[in-house]
């Protein structure tokens, strides 16, 4: 596909450069997370190419463009992927150095043919047959933690740390080998590398977070090292084991790749969890349709990727002098791709600004991506998502929203997460 043809000029230009006259963002605020899709509806319009000067990022917004540039990896390197978007500090450096942090991306910013080559070991780990007998176990906790939360003397919780929190983590735990106790921990390492990567901290506020980093890694590094001496049933030692019979991959990159998994593997799909519950209840007639069919789950679940992604936008980088919808782009020049900005695109999407489980083109969205980096962990995701729906509605079915529009969002240049879900019920 090849990027879209629409002239739009970049609203970068020598004069505002230069400070004689104000810079039109179109309301786009790169941080701001608690409702940014008027903006994106703005830039679509207006600007579907913008340079920011703000971050330095060319901001793409329509379906089209985002699309070719994610299928174009030639031209558009997803190296920059994983760099954060504020530079490290003097401080935090030497801690993350002196801690010997090396950790680089599992496969989001490597490229063929590196990319290639890894993703094509890993993948093999990535099966039905595992994703099949994670499933019970997913069941039984969903459970668990959906009775301790309607438990609560006061019928009202919080989904997300109730129960969204915990359900992907223990999940990519166990994929890992990694027992459940270590949950607080590992969602504190998880934290820390969200705020360091695509966060916008200070030189103070970026201390703790690599002294979190580097403990982070060095458990990675610890899960490679025990892999070799003590095996297991786990992707960590299968990759291990594909290793020693010649498969090439190095301990390096099974360590970078358990240091990518344990981030993306639970912080979108809690994400998509409490997405999932927040955006249905904002629905209450389609909830309802899922309390009495509950075979449209996974259509549910598609339209929340589309309607509320965990991800809205996600980097590349400019190897050449090239163009997008006819704005020129540098060699050099980062660029920050608006998944969702284009899950809302009406090109491609008829009312696009409605939640609808009828739509028949939901899992066209752009949420795990597109090209050879699309999300590897996709099935996983929507499998454990798909199982908290349905054991919600069985144990929940009238559960309801307390303040739907006060419900906040952290501030980041991708991640779209919820501070809290909070629910309430009839006790």
């Amino acid at each position: 596909m090849t990027a879209s043809t629409t002239t739009a000029g970049s609203a970068h230009s020598a004069d505002a450069a230069a400070g004689q006259c104000p810079v039109n963002h179109h309301g786009f605020e790169p941080f701001e997370m608690n409702d940014p899709f008027p903006s994106y509806a703005a830039l679509r319009e207006n600007a579907p190419v913008m340079f920011d000067e703000r971050i330095n990022y060319y901001i793409v917004s329509r379906y089209g463009d985002i699309k070719a540039v994610f299928d174009d990896w030639q031209t558009f390197s997803s190296e920059n992927a994983q760099a954060p978007v504020r530079a490290r500090s003097a401080a935090a450096l030497k801690i993350m150095n002196d801690g010997g942090f090396t950790a680089y991306s599992g496969l989001s910013a490597r490229i063929p043919p590196e990319h290639t080559r890894m993703r094509s070991i890993v993948q093999k780990e990535f099966t039905p047959r595992r994703y099949k007998a994670l499933e019970p176990t997913i069941r039984e906790h969903t459970a668990r933690l959906l009775a301790q939360m309607l438990a609560h003397p006061d019928a009202m919780g919080d989904f997300l740390a109730d129960v969204a929190v915990d359900i992907p983590t223990v999940t990519i735990l166990g994929l890992l080998g990694v027992g459940p106790e270590m949950v607080p921990t590992y969602k504190k390492w998880s934290d820390s590398r969200a705020a360091m990567t695509w966060g916008d901290l200070s030189d103070e506020e970026q201390i703790p977070h690599a002294h979190n980093l580097v403990d982070y890694w060095n458990e990675c590094l610890r899960l490679v090292a025990d892999a070799h001496s003590l095996g297991g049933d786990n992707l960590v030692a299968d990759l291990v084991r594909v290793q020693g019979v010649g498969a090439e991959i190095s301990d390096h990159e099974i360590a970078s790749v358990c240091y990518s998994l344990l981030f993306a593997g639970h912080e979108t799909t809690t994400t998509l969890i409490s997405n999932t519950i927040r955006v249905l209840l904002s629905h209450p007639q389609q909830w309802q349709q899922l309390v009495a069919d509950p075979s449209r789950i996974p259509a549910a679940v598609e339209e929340t990727l589309r309607f509320s992604p965990s991800i809205v936008g996600w980097r590349r980088k400019a190897l050449v002098d090239t163009e997008i919808a006819g704005t020129a782009i540098p060699q050099g020049a980062n660029i920050l791709l608006l998944m969702g900005s284009a899950n809302r695109d009406p090109e491609i999407f008829e009312e696009p600004e409605v939640f609808d489980l009828n739509r028949p083109n939901a899992r066209n969205h752009l949420s795990f991506g597109f090209g050879i980096h699309y999300c590897l962990g996709n099935m996983l995701a929507k499998m454990q998502d798909k199982i908290v729906v349905e054991e919600t509605i069985k144990a929940a079915p009238q559960l309801r929203l307390i303040n739907p529009e006060t419900i906040a969002f952290g501030e980041n240049l991708s991640f779209r997460a919820p501070t809290s879900v909070p629910v309430t019920w009839e006790a």
